[in-house]
């Protein structure tokens, strides 16, 4: 394996589990020092041997609030303490939350939605750039699918969030772009073998999306780590506020 990312030091929010983990995972055994947040799903004791760095590096596992503001800035101190610097922040912590149809969803499920998919990346990112190497930091925002085709039956808030993390990208890849650091997003499709799926996609449902992808299969979580992994990487440094889509040609932006 490439020690591509030796001397880097890697965040990725929401790491503890699915395609996080994946892309912790990859980041480490590309030689980056990683550390994830969890708030629902803590990595245990054989994940946290996959995220030491491939120089034997130790990781990092914080449990963190990502929607928290004081969480969010405590995040970054523990980083700055630990590692002393960040080159490539991750963020990847969200969720559908629930299905639900607009007519039957009452404000404090929007808003949670929201928070947990938009808010935290505004947080994490907010408290992240004073940290962040400057030139040469590298941002990666997780969207979805969803935020492109509006997503199934009951996802309307969700995509409504993803599609944000869009124009999140954009302008903040013209802010940051004079001081060196670039700002991407990658937009998954269908993703098996993740939570997301696992708790919210029936059997049949699966079966119909895997169906109607021309490739053939449905995503993994590897396939979302290696766009990361490119866009984390010295050779994209002139890319910046664009949307990788990650579908196997089920959808093109």
């Amino acid at each position: 394996m490439s020690n591509s990312f030796a001397g880097k030091t890697a965040l990725v929010t929401g790491g503890g589990v699915g395609i996080g983990f994946e892309i912790a995972a990859a980041l480490a055994a590309a030689g980056a020092r990683v550390a994830v947040t969890f708030r629902s799903h803590q990595p245990g004791d054989d994940q946290m041997k996959q995220l030491v760095a491939s120089d034997g590096s130790q990781p990092l596992a914080i449990a963190s609030d990502a929607t928290d503001d004081a969480a969010a800035s405590k995040l970054m101190k523990t980083i700055e303490n630990e590692f002393g610097r960040l080159d490539i922040l991750v963020n990847n912590a969200g969720g559908l939350v629930q299905r639900c149809l607009i007519k039957d969803m009452d404000f404090d499920l929007w808003r949670s939605v929201q928070a947990v998919n938009t808010d935290s990346a505004f947080l994490t990112t907010h408290h992240a750039l004073a940290l962040l190497s400057s030139p040469g930091g590298r941002i990666i925002n997780i969207a979805s699918l969803a935020g492109r085709n509006g997503g199934h039956p009951g996802a309307t808030a969700y995509a409504t969030s993803k599609a944000a993390l869009f124009g999140f990208t954009r302008g903040l890849a013209k802010e940051v772009a004079p001081d060196g650091i670039t700002v991407n997003a990658v937009a998954p499709g269908f993703i098996e073998a993740t939570p997301f799926h696992d708790t919210f996609t029936t059997e049949s449902s699966k079966a119909a999306t895997v169906s109607g992808i021309p490739a053939g299969r449905a995503g993994r979580p590897s396939d979302v780590a290696d766009a990361v992994l490119w866009l984390a990487g010295e050779g994209s440094s002139f890319v910046s506020g664009t949307v990788v889509d990650v579908n196997g040609a089920q959808y093109f932006g």
